[in-house]
């Protein structure tokens, strides 16, 4: 089963450019509200498939257009152009932090956050002790959010996200998350989604993890699509 394709997906941005003008046509538009814009093609002509129980990998500098191609895919951003299908429920770990509320403990986010994610109440309680060891941040449950590190933050949301029954995860450099044993824990907990038919599309520069864990890579630039292959060709390819 194909649970994304992407058929010739592009997705253009309108950014200021530098003013070159004259005085006088700087001082116009200044106060007609008209400023001068320069268009980004962040993605052009994409075309990608990742089927259940598929992690695949993508990789590229900076800029390269692999965040956007998350956000296009549950429809975060608008595409100009192209197709995108998806079979199943979509979890976007790209903001972790969204939806996290300071002034509520730890257990209270919990309760409030995981229906984001999809999850009724009884299905929450059933998976709050999990979310909660899995964080490593049992000591905490009702401490208040606002006294939370950004790590903490981050780590609870992506535990959250790990226990949510997705079919599709869409993950932006998380594995920055926390220290080496809850990256090796969350990639365990991925192996295991994996095998129960889940797909996910893995943005990360750890490019010995992307070697390791995942079936296929692809290389972004410049919003194209350079190579797609078995990670270790891929990456070889991309390192020169």
């Amino acid at each position: 089963m194909k649970r994304i394709i992407v058929e010739n997906v592009s997705k253009k941005f309108m950014i200021g450019r530098k003013d070159n003008r004259s005085t006088l046509a700087r001082f116009i538009s200044f106060f007609s509200g008209r400023e001068p814009k320069k268009v980004i093609w962040a993605l052009k002509n994409i075309s990608l498939s990742v089927d259940a129980g598929e992690i695949l990998g993508v990789i590229g500098r900076n800029g390269s257009g692999k965040s956007t191609l998350l956000r296009v895919i549950p429809g975060i951003y608008d595409i100009d152009g192209g197709e995108i299908k998806t079979e199943g429920k979509i979890v976007s770990l790209i903001n972790l932090h969204i939806g996290l509320r300071d002034r509520l403990t730890m257990e209270q986010n919990i309760y409030a956050c995981c229906p984001l994610f999809g999850l009724s109440y009884a299905e929450i309680k059933i998976r709050y002790h999990s979310i909660v060891r899995f964080s490593g941040l049992e000591r905490f449950v009702n401490t208040k959010l606002y006294q939370f590190s950004q790590g903490m933050r981050q780590r609870l949301s992506f535990s959250m996200a790990l226990y949510c029954d997705a079919d599709i995860f869409l993950i932006d450099e998380v594995f920055e998350v926390g220290d080496e044993e809850f990256r090796n824990n969350s990639m365990a907990r991925i192996e295991e989604l994996i095998k129960k038919g889940a797909s996910i599309l893995l943005v990360s520069h750890e490019l010995p993890m992307l070697e390791k864990h995942c079936d296929r890579v692809i290389w972004l630039d410049n919003g194209k699509l350079i190579k797609e292959g078995p990670a270790k060709e891929v990456i070889k390819d991309y390192l020169g």
